[in-house]
């Protein structure tokens, strides 16, 4: 096994089975994500439209991608025929845009809604009024080709472990309440996307079932190009 694939192993070692690992490769090479996959893994994060469809077009095709990033309307068309899970829903028109390039592709796309939880008006993300509204709303209730199986949120950056719990105890309460108002006999609706490299502990403590760490598995990120 490789360096990649004992790192790999080791976190997959401490989580729980409920749990399932994405490994973010955003920024990383073709050869790294094939190492990867040759030692067993099989969900990768990618947060750049164009360079997840080029890399999903280079490596093999059993792979499940999630899209991790900010996702913008006018990129959903590169990564509908073959995305796997959406984890950053942050308004109805990307909804919108997610199921109508689903329907074109004669998909249903699984996508999670994500939630602002950090102290840092930065991150993007709803609020359960926000998210409310566009569970309630007609234009949701006609999309045939989106399917909401949870919600993502991303802590501060910040060593409070105290602060970073709390967040995470808010983000399983927001999943919890949209829940009971609007999935509560859906068994498709049961994932809390939250936790990364430094704080996946935690959000593991705190009800977490996907885990999207990067730098931990490939080392540290090249922004350069």
């Amino acid at each position: 096994m490789s360096i990649i694939g004992d790192k790999i192993a080791s976190i997959k070692g401490q989580l729980p089975e409920q749990v399932r690992l994405v490994a973010v490769s955003k920024t990383k090479p073709i050869e790294d994500i094939q190492q990867a996959y040759d030692d067993g893994q099989r969900i990768f994060g990618e947060n750049k439209a164009l360079e997840m469809r080029d890399k999903a077009a280079a490596l093999p095709d059993n792979i499940h991608w999630h899209f991790i990033g900010h996702l913008q309307r006018n990129k959903v068309k590169y990564i509908a025929p073959f995305v796997k899970l959406i984890h950053g829903v942050d308004s109805l028109k990307l909804l919108k845009e997610i199921n109508k390039e689903a329907l074109k592709n004669d998909r249903i796309i699984s996508c999670l809604l994500q939630f602002h939880i950090a102290s840092e008006e930065t991150k993007f993300g709803l609020s359960l009024d926000e998210a409310v509204e566009m569970l309630s709303s007609e234009d949701y209730k006609a999309m045939k080709n989106i399917k909401i199986t949870g919600v993502m949120g991303m802590a501060s950056n910040t060593f409070d472990t105290d602060l970073v719990r709390a967040e995470f105890k808010h983000l399983l309460n927001l999943f919890q309440s949209i829940r009971y108002k609007f999935f509560l006999d859906n068994i498709f609706y049961r994932e809390i996307s939250m936790g990364m490299s430094n704080d996946y502990q935690i959000a593991v403590q705190e009800g977490s079932t996907l885990v999207r760490i990067g730098s931990s598995i490939f080392g540290a990120r090249n922004y350069s190009k």
